[in-house]
């Protein structure tokens, strides 16, 4: 019972207060602004309860139902209201405005504090230029003004920048703005900028200040300084578990501080810190740096032991450290006692299962989980590797439908590129708006990879007028240039010098190219050059190198490079093995490749490949060892292909055995029918040992299924008036080019003048003897 209401019950209590009676007009007066204060204050609780209870919408009809009295002439809202309102506006725009509308009609703009709220309400909606327009019309703004705008840039540097004005316009910083400034203190200069406001909060004395002391940690972690990040966390008397989460999140990202995130982890526990979804996250972070399925599975079983196992966050970083651990199962374990799963935890689940990712794609649609971009390059991904056009084609066409084609062109570049499709791949080049370097690096290594090495040239030179090539590009483009002969070696040497410009001359993946490239192209100086350039010499170099060598006959080097490569501890790979037994093949060294072929699988416990066994079989035919050639042949796990069999069929001519050659002859034309090769090869076997009925039926058979010899090609290289470099192809009796008849006019000339070249030599050499 108020005090007003008691004296009204009992008038005769009232007589002792008559003494202090006021004039009746000032009683009024002071009667009716005490209650307007208590309906006042009484609106705003019930608001703020109303919020308080996540009920925005009561707040906001409480405002309306008092607005309206208000303009009936009973008016019981004050600035506080104004501001409640606005915060219960929760971001919307259209009721944010009207209440900014009546702010600015009946006058309370003129209060700081609402004007503070009216600029949160836009920042919270994105429409941050109407707050900043506010902000910049304020003639005397508060701290909480400055920290409102603070607090809504996207920009760090811009952020930054608000940061160093506030400072010169004398602004003074509490804790809200030290933990908001030096959540933008990213980069060199962001970094700089926080050490300078951590030594204005220690004069200021904020240091002891939790939020503000976690802020740095957080800094200090994301800026690699975890010295000093631990220094601020030993030197803070007041710990919560933000504090403990700032250090073992730092440590966690860092990538290479695995272990002592870990003992952060274990020391939170040994002091009986309350532990969150926040602590589990950032330790089963670390165990996916590490890939320590043991930590894993430690941390998943307190994980269950908490309850926090089933949690979107924890199951998703679960998932993914077993994942990277590659125990498939336990990650699909963690998947299924989900209590709930997001897109992140879908994408992983497809990711991790290439064979059955459309099928779970499906799985997730039918859940009501809708794919985001990452999703889509992780189903990409998984129906280009398992060549399903099909499927890839109708993701294609849903990417086009949601809006995500222009986003992930460089992945259905790839994708196109690995089903052979180069024209579609072109076409999803085509249709990205902005092409930075690595869409033309898929175009390009797209065309390399496909046996298009002139298209993929031409694409790099093209690319030089948008983007600065990588070691990507070149690496793509000097495979181009090593595999085809049709393009000029001199590309490559500008390849090279673009590469020393552009100071990437010290990669390993561009040095090994240059190698390849090199080597491929005839050049074995210029490789050995680069190779000893080299400052890392990994498996891939060294087998670029052993690679080169063996292409040029040299079996010595091959063989020096192959016993360094290996007493510098660097294991050979199947490439490595292959090349080592075609040098052993050239040099007719048949004994040291059967030594090599046997330590592949007894040292190295590599399984040869359909190459290597082609290899051993042609050196043992070439030694005439037709007899093991054909044993060896026999055991090779699928069969023969045709090019052992060719290679066989080569040996049978130079060995002058018709019987097996015509044996195997018969294998080729059988899996290859339209194979010049084996006619020809049958065809001299049986004329070299005088079987010239057989060489003639072999003839028959040629014209009968039309099968034709293949014709040579060279190339020469020429430039063109305006001094582009031009290579032109042809063969024997090629009338194609439109000056052929003076190119072969000149031929002659040449042929004459070496023919009289010849007979003057002859005739010295007469005059002499």
């Amino acid at each position: 019972m108020t005090l007003l209401s008691y004296l009204h019950c009992n008038p005769s209590k009232s007589l002792p207060f008559q003494r202090f009676r006021y004039p009746l007009i000032s009683a009024h007066k002071l009667f009716d602004g005490s209650s307007q204060r208590n309906a006042t204050t009484y609106i705003n609780h019930t608001i703020s309860e109303a919020l308080r209870r996540s009920s925005p919408s009561q707040a906001l009809a409480i405002f309306t139902k008092n607005l309206q009295l208000g303009l009936s002439g009973r008016s019981n809202i004050n600035e506080v209201t104004f501001c409640l309102a606005l915060k219960a506006c929760r971001g919307d725009t259209k009721l944010g405005c009207q209440v900014h509308g009546f702010s600015i009609t009946s006058g309370f703009t003129s209060f700081v504090c609402v004007s503070n709220a009216v600029m949160s309400m836009y920042r919270k909606a994105g429409r941050f230029d109407n707050a900043l327009c506010i902000f910049e019309s304020l003639v005397d703004p508060d701290v909480v003004s400055w920290n409102t705008m603070l607090s809504g840039f996207d920009d760090n540097q811009v952020a930054l920048n608000f940061v160093v004005r506030m400072r010169s316009e004398g602004v003074v910083f509490d804790a809200f703005t030290y933990s908001t400034a030096l959540s933008f203190c990213v980069g060199f200069e962001g970094f700089s900028l926080g050490l300078q406001l951590h030594s204005v909060v220690v004069k200021t004395g904020l240091e002891s200040d939790v939020v503000v002391g976690n802020s740095f940690i957080t800094m200090y972690s994301r800026g690699g300084s975890f010295r000093d990040a631990r220094r601020v966390f030993d030197e803070k008397v007041v710990k919560d578990m933000i504090t403990w989460n700032a250090l073992l999140s730092g440590l966690s990202q860092a990538g290479n501080l695995g272990f002592e995130a870990v003992l952060v982890f274990r020391e939170m526990m040994r002091e009986g810190v309350e532990l969150d979804h926040v602590s589990f996250t950032s330790v089963i972070t670390t165990c996916c740096h590490e890939n320590d399925l043991k930590l894993a599975r430690q941390i998943h079983g307190l994980c269950l032991k908490r309850g926090y196992a089933t949690l979107v966050s924890v199951g998703n970083m679960l998932m993914s450290s077993y994942w990277k651990c590659g125990v498939g199962e336990d990650m699909e374990s963690v998947f299924d006692q989900m209590s709930e799963r997001n897109v992140i935890s879908w994408t992983t689940i497809i990711s991790a299962n290439k064979d059955d990712a459309v099928s779970i794609f499906r799985k997730m649609r039918l859940d009501g989980v809708y794919p985001n971009e990452v999703t889509f390059v992780g189903l990409i991904d998984a129906v280009k590797c398992n060549e399903q056009i099909k499927e890839g084609l109708k993701i294609h066409g849903m990417c086009i439908k949601n809006g995500f084609a222009s986003k992930l062109g460089n992945s259905f570049i790839t994708m196109y590129a690995k089903f052979e499709a180069l024209e579609d791949a072109k076409k999803a080049f085509d249709e990205i708006n902005i092409r930075e370097i690595i869409s033309w690096n898929a175009m390009i290594s797209g065309y390399a990879q496909n046996g298009f090495s002139l298209e993929a040239l031409k694409t790099f030179l093209s690319s030089a007028a948008e983007a600065t090539p990588n070691e990507y590009t070149f690496g793509s483009v000097l495979n181009a240039i090593a595999s085809a002969e049709n393009i000029s070696l001199r590309h490559g040497q500008r390849c090279h010098a673009h590469i020393l410009k552009l100071g990437l001359n010290s990669c390993p993946v561009v040095s090994s190219a240059l190698l390849d490239m090199y080597a491929k192209r005839g050049s074995i100086d210029e490789s050995e050059k680069v190779f000893h350039e080299m400052s890392e010499k990994n498996q891939f170099v060294w087998t670029s190198i052993i690679s080169a060598y063996s292409s040029h006959g040299d079996f010595e080097s091959v063989m020096n490079s192959f016993q360094e490569m290996v007493n510098e501890n660097i294991a050979p790979d199947l490439i490595t093995f292959l090349s080592v037994l075609t040098a052993c093949n050239r040099k007719g060294m048949v004994d040291k490749g059967y030594e090599i072929f046997s330590s592949m699988t007894k040292d190295y416990y590599l399984e040869p490949s359909h190459e290597h066994y082609s290899c051993m079989v042609d050196m043992l035919g070439r030694a005439g060892r037709l007899k093991e050639a054909e044993e060896l042949m026999s055991g090779v796990p699928g069969g023969p292909g045709v090019s052992m069999l060719q290679s066989m069929l080569g040996s049978c001519r130079l060995h002058g055995d018709s019987k097996m050659g015509e044996k195997v002859a018969e294998l080729v034309m059988e899996m290859e029918p339209e194979l010049s090769g084996s006619y020809v090869q049958m065809y001299n076997i049986f004329a070299e040992t005088g079987q010239w009925e057989k060489a003639a039926e072999v003839r028959r058979k040629m014209r009968k299924k039309e099968v034709r010899k293949e014709r040579g090609t060279s190339w020469v290289d020429f430039i063109d008036s305006d001094g582009s470099l031009t290579t032109q192809d042809f063969s024997s009796g090629d009338k194609s080019h439109s000056k052929s008849d003076e190119i072969c006019r000149i031929v002659e000339t040449l042929g004459l003048e070496m023919n009289m070249e010849e007979e003057v030599a002859f005739s010295e050499l007469f005059n002499e003897g």
